[in-house]
């Protein structure tokens, strides 16, 4: 029996890995929340990783504005961390599946970026994520894997689609940012296709290196809102379409955050899914 070993299961995407995983009784599973593990402490990482076969990381600084002031602490998560998980998988002989983000790229693109398209991101939080990604692959060239996300959302807990459905009670109408690309990705079904990865990992299937887990298709942020309004059976007219200038934040966005999935036929396992059947599918649930 393989034994895996969840970091960040308190979070949206950690509690929807275990989720995944209930329904595997051929696997040992540790969860590990915030409270569980400080990823920042290498000791307490190394005894945490020990005895497991492969570590899903799901353990992260997610706050994208306050990692433009705090650059440090959130480098911290999502880099020095990442390499202290990394250097225990070594030791352990542990494969290690590591989640990362679209925010490695400047949004500068006007077509899907590849997995090895060249990095660049334009704000503190992507910095670090891009650390975390290096530290995966110069420490487990041969049993790291790095899978990049973006545009996560669930049907509980604080995100776009959520946040969305609440203001829709209390609101006439939305402005909702139009100038931004991206893929909307259901955070159940990015765990399905990590611990799919974790699997074919397992078996010799895939190749280590870097893969793209997000949902097919595109949209804007104004288009995935009024997605959630049809879907919801609200009048999308209601959403009205406007620019990022008007909301400014701390921590610039990428404009253009479309990834290509082309490594996974490599590791036998099927291309993402589009994005509003997804969508479709977590809001009838």
């Amino acid at each position: 029996m393989s034994r895996l070993l969840v970091t960040g299961a308190g979070g949206m995407l950690g509690r929807n890995l275990l989720a995944v995983l209930r329904d595997r009784p051929d696997l040992d599973v540790t969860a590990a929340t915030r409270a569980d593990l400080d990823v920042t402490d290498e000791r307490a990482v190394r005894a945490a990783v020990a005895g497991h076969d492969v570590v899903l990381n799901a353990a992260a600084w997610t706050d994208v504005d306050g990692a433009e002031t705090h650059e440090r602490a959130a480098t911290a998560v999502n880099g020095e961390a990442v390499a202290h998980l990394a250097r225990a998988c070594a030791l352990a002989g542990a494969r290690m599946v590591h989640v990362s983000t679209d925010y490695v790229f400047a949004g500068d693109a006007t077509e899907p970026y590849p997995e090895d398209a060249p990095t660049g991101p334009v704000n503190a939080y992507g910095r670090g994520k891009l650390a975390g990604e290096r530290a995966v692959t110069r420490l487990l060239p041969e049993t790291g894997y790095v899978v990049r996300t973006a545009w996560l959302y669930d049907t509980s807990g604080r995100n776009f689609v959520t946040t969305v459905l609440r203001l829709a009670a209390e609101r006439d109408h939305l402005d909702v940012v139009d100038d931004q690309r991206g893929q909307p990705t259901w955070s159940y079904r990015l765990a399905q296709r990590l611990v799919a990865l974790a699997d074919a990992a397992l078996a010799g299937e895939a190749a280590p290196g870097t893969y793209h887990g997000t949902a097919a298709g595109e949209t804007t942020w104004y288009g995935l809102a009024r997605a959630v309004f049809a879907l919801r059976g609200l009048d999308p007219d209601r959403i009205r379409p406007t620019t990022g200038d008007r909301f400014p934040r701390p921590a610039p966005r990428p404009r253009y955050s479309v990834l290509a999935h082309g490594r996974w036929a490599a590791a036998k396992l099927p291309p993402p899914g589009d994005w509003h059947a997804d969508l479709a599918e977590a809001l009838a649930r």
